[in-house]
């Protein structure tokens, strides 16, 4: 039975006409690009187009034919995030396409996990080393630290080492789980609003996608300030803000935080910490010297 045909009919509310129309646009382009080779079927004859037909892309996806073809044309229909990867994986799309598939047709993109977390590459880490002294790191949307320099990991250790708590490289899993006493954030009460506020910005894009859920779920444990601040549905944008860490060896530094997007990865950025006088320049510079330098005055039985 056609996952969707039942329903082709009922009223709905799809995404919004330039979507649809972009939606559209989309899936026949796709569709031109697939033979009937390439999905295990027979060429046929008097193809007066280039590609699957319509209902040979239903047959693949299992859903009813009008349907398809309403989709197809942009009409305001239903499609459930089951369906639209069916649909998917009958056109052959690839993970970027079919995120790109899912936005229009406005639904919740799960970004694979190629994207959200992937490897940094060379050329990225030879970028991301060639800013030091300047803290800098590759991070994505959940604040998972993916690839950093040696000026950050001295600045940051609690959130780039094996003893990061509960062996999360997340700087946000390190601000509100690490004891003050140890934090590396002075202006702690000052940031958490605001990194909770962007983590729920970009929540929005992924309500529901079980890595995301877990996450949220596993601070809320963790953090009753967390959950606290969680519940209130404060939202924030990202900004370049001012930052204050301590270090037992050299003190207070304070730097300026600056976040640049990554092209080809809309779930990463890389941040940049800009020491905000000569003396945290100095210390900044003196910390990368010394990465043995013991971070805190004490130690945790």
């Amino acid at each position: 039975m056609p996952l969707l045909e039942s329903r082709a009919a009922a009223p709905a509310k799809g995404p919004e006409p330039t979507r649809r129309t972009e939606l559209a646009a989309f899936l026949k382009a796709c569709r031109a690009r697939v033979t009937p080779q390439d999905v295990g079927l027979p060429p046929g004859l008097r193809r007066r187009t280039p590609g699957l037909r319509r209902e040979e892309v239903a047959q693949l996806a299992g859903v009813g034919v009008t349907w398809y073809t309403w989709l197809e044309q942009g009409r305001p229909i239903n499609a459930s995030d089951q369906v639209m990867a069916a649909v998917a994986r009958a056109l052959l799309l690839d993970a970027v396409e079919r995120s790109h598939l899912f936005r229009l047709a406005g639904l919740p993109a799960a970004e694979p996990g190629d994207l959200l977390c992937p490897t940094v590459d060379p050329t990225m880490q030879v970028i991301l080393d060639g800013l030091t002294p300047l803290p800098a790191a590759i991070c994505n949307r959940r604040y998972d630290v993916l690839g950093f320099n040696a000026a950050y990991d001295a600045l940051f250790p609690g959130a780039t080492r094996a003893t990061a708590p509960n062996g999360r490289r997340n700087t946000l899993w390190c601000a509100v789980t690490v004891p003050d006493c140890c934090n590396p954030f002075v202006n702690r009460e000052e940031e958490l609003p605001r990194m909770v506020g962007v983590l729920r910005t970009s929540y929005a894009s992924h309500v529901g996608e079980p890595a995301w859920e877990e996450y949220v779920r596993a601070l809320c444990e963790v953090s009753d300030r967390f959950r606290e601040l969680w519940e209130s549905q404060l939202v924030a944008p990202t900004v370049t803000v001012r930052k204050v860490f301590r270090h037992a060896a050299v003190g207070a530094i304070q730097c300026q935080a600056s976040y640049l997007t990554m092209p080809g990865f809309p779930e990463l950025y890389m941040v940049v910490y800009t020491p905000a006088a000569q003396q945290d320049r100095e210390r900044l510079e003196w910390v990368t010297a010394n990465p043995q330098a013991p971070v805190v005055d004490h130690t945790h039985r």
